[in-house]
């Protein structure tokens, strides 16, 4: 049966799916850890340079990386919400169900965007 004609994925593909969610959740939660590591950092590295240009110019410098850490946080955070929910969505046997065709999304987008919700048809209407 073509994915067409589908209306749904078959249990054994959903869980090839949440197997591949799972590791993704795992990957992001490390990298999460590790952008929150680096943002509580307080950025001493013993550089006690007492030039008012150097000091301003950490300074500055400390408060963008914070923002920026803080930035790739909130993502990484989004990220792991939408994979959770995309787990949720095995568990009602909706996963890789499009949101706006009804249609299957393919199954090559579902590997590389795990937690997609549209098909590239849908994608492309948007634009």
């Amino acid at each position: 049966m073509s994915e067409e004609t589908k209306t749904r994925y078959s249990d054994a593909e959903l869980e090839e799916f949440r197997a591949i969610i799972v590791e993704k959740i795992q990957k992001a939660q490390e990298q999460l850890e590790l952008i929150k590591s680096a943002y509580m950092n307080d950025g001493d590295n013993g550089t006690d340079d007492t030039s008012p240009t150097f000091k301003a110019f950490e300074e500055g410098s400390s408060v963008m990386s914070k923002e920026a850490n803080s930035q790739l946080a909130i993502r990484q955070e989004k990220f792991i919400r939408d994979l959770k929910n995309a787990l949720v969505r095995i568990e009602n046997k909706t996963y890789g169900i499009c949101r706006v065709t009804k249609k299957l999304i393919s199954k090559e987008r579902l590997k590389l965007v795990p937690h997609a919700t549209l098909s590239i048809e849908a994608k492309n209407m948007q634009m």
